[in-house]
C-alpha cells in the first residue's frame, strides 16, 4: 500500500471515529502532574480503578512531588490499591518524583521543556515506565506530538487490514507518525478514540461489528 493511500485511510478512520464518538477531551486531569500519575497508575488496569486511586491521592493532597516523597511507602500503596501492582506503582510514583526533585529541583515544566527525543530517553530510563507510559506522559502531560500505541491499536488496525502481522510497538508507532501530520491534537484524539472503539465495540473476543463506525474499512468483520 502506498504512503499516500495509508495516510488517506488513517485520516478517514480518524474522522469516522471522531464523527461517531465526538471529541474525547482526554486526558482528564487538573494538572500535568496528575496526568503523569494517571499514566503510571493506568498500567494493566481500567480507568475506573485509576480514578478511585487519583481521588484518594487528592483527598490526602498528594498530587505533589514533595508530599509523595514524604509519605510512607505502605501508606501510598494503600491509597492506590485499586490499580493492581500497587506496591510497584507506588515505587514508580516515588521514582519519578525523586528524579524530578533531584534533577530539576521539582520543576516539572523544566523537564517538559526538553525535546521529545531527550524526554523520552529520560522517561524510559526510570524504573516502572515503559514505552506506552512514557509516550502517554509526553503526549498528554508535556503536550508534545508523539503517537501512543496500546493493545487496542494493534488489534484494531490488524483487523482493519492496515498491516498483515503482529507488528511491534515501534513499528506501529512509526507507521502512524510517518503517515500523519505531527500534531498534538490529532495524536491525542486519535489514541483516545481508538481506546473508545476497542473498549466498547472492537473487543478482543466478541467485536460488535454491526455498531462499528469504521466497519467499511474492515476485512475481518464478524456476524455479530
Amino acid at each position: 500500500m502506498s504512503s499516500n493511500k495509508i495516510q488517506d485511510q488513517l485520516l478517514c478512520i480518524f474522522h469516522s471515529l471522531l464523527d461517531h464518538f465526538g471529541p474525547r477531551h482526554w486526558w482528564p486531569a487538573e494538572t500535568p502532574l496528575e496526568v503523569v500519575f494517571g499514566c503510571i497508575l493506568t498500567q494493566n488496569v481500567t480507568w475506573k480503578n485509576v480514578e478511585q486511586a487519583i481521588s484518594n491521592l487528592k483527598e490526602k493532597d498528594l498530587i505533589n512531588i514533595d508530599r509523595i516523597l514524604a509519605v510512607q511507602d505502605c501508606s501510598l500503596a494503600d491509597l492506590i490499591k485499586t490499580t493492581r501492582y500497587y506496591n510497584q506503582k507506588a515505587s514508580s510514583l516515588k521514582n519519578f518524583c525523586r528524579f524530578v526533585k533531584t534533577k530539576f529541583n521539582g520543576n516539572l515544566d523544566e523537564l517538559f521543556e526538553l525535546n521529545t527525543e531527550d524526554l523520552r530517553t529520560i522517561l524510559l530510563s526510570l524504573k516502572g515506565i515503559g514505552r506506552e507510559t512514557a509516550d502517554s506522559i509526553i503526549l498528554y502531560a508535556a503536550n508534545k506530538p508523539i503517537f501512543v500505541v496500546d493493545a487496542y491499536t494493534k488489534r484494531i488496525f490488524l483487523r482493519l487490514g492496515i498491516w498483515d502481522y503482529d507488528m511491534s510497538y515501534d513499528e506501529v508507532q512509526k507507521l502512524f507518525v510517518s503517515n500523519l501530520p505531527s500534531d498534538t491534537y490529532l495524536f491525542n484524539e486519535y489514541h483516545a478514540l481508538i481506546d473508545r472503539l476497542g473498549h466498547y465495540i472492537c473487543k478482543s473476543k466478541t467485536p460488535c461489528c454491526s455498531q462499528c463506525p469504521v466497519s467499511q474499512f474492515c476485512r475481518t468483520q464478524s456476524s455479530c
